[in-house]
């Protein structure tokens, strides 16, 4: 069986759903979702702080989730630096 391929919100790269971060904004806030549980639509990153920072920038969570989203500061502390 082969895993579901998702896109990456910041770079766009294509990736087994299992490589990437799922985020989801159940009420309107961002909220990590490694569980992958959350309901909704999720939106998903590669796991580091750069594609993190250009999908806030560059709207990818606004866009994916096609709703406005709060991006929390704390979400970045998520991701190290490389």
């Amino acid at each position: 069986m082969t895993q579901p391929v998702r896109t990456c919100a910041g770079c766009g790269r294509k990736a087994p759903q299992a490589e990437l971060v799922r985020f989801a904004a159940p009420d309107g806030t961002l909220e990590a979702d490694p569980k992958r549980r959350l309901p909704g639509r999720g939106v998903y990153t590669c796991a580091s702080a750069d594609c993190f920072e250009r999908a806030r920038e560059r709207g990818g969570f606004t866009r994916t989730l096609r709703r406005s989203v709060t991006v929390p500061a704390s979400l970045q502390a998520l991701f190290s630096r490389e």
